[in-house]
């Protein structure tokens, strides 16, 4: 699948400069990464936003956004925007802005302890 890459220099004008964003290619397009947790992506021509479970049906509420579906179902604390819902640099920076805060208040799992054989 692939992606606008139009679209994808649109958002690294807007995120491109914020410590700890990097991409990488996944789900057939491209994802924007924050310290290694993803807040935004692109497949196709649709901007996939990682708003959180506790905003999620705020989220849809927007006009031009429906649930993230890519693997059939539904995935809650995901959406997807269509062309018109970041037509504009207003727009797709409040949708940047909205899952780079979301994604700072995700913890990363604990570190497993590494374990040491001992010889006796």
């Amino acid at each position: 699948m692939a992606y606008d890459s139009k679209l994808a220099e649109r958002i690294r004008a807007i995120a491109g400069g914020r410590k700890g964003v990097t991409e990488k290619e996944m789900f057939g397009g491209i994802a924007f990464l924050l310290d290694g947790k993803m807040f935004i992506g692109l497949a196709k021509n649709q901007l996939m936003v990682r708003v959180g479970p506790d905003r999620h049906d705020e989220a849809l509420a927007r006009p031009h956004v429906r649930p993230m579906d890519f693997t059939g179902r539904p995935m809650r604390g995901y959406v997807y925007v269509t062309p018109a819902g970041y037509a504009n640099a207003r727009a797709l920076s409040a949708w940047i802005d909205w899952s780079t805060a979301f994604v700072r208040t995700v913890n990363k799992p604990p570190r497993k302890p590494k374990t040491r054989s001992r010889v006796a």
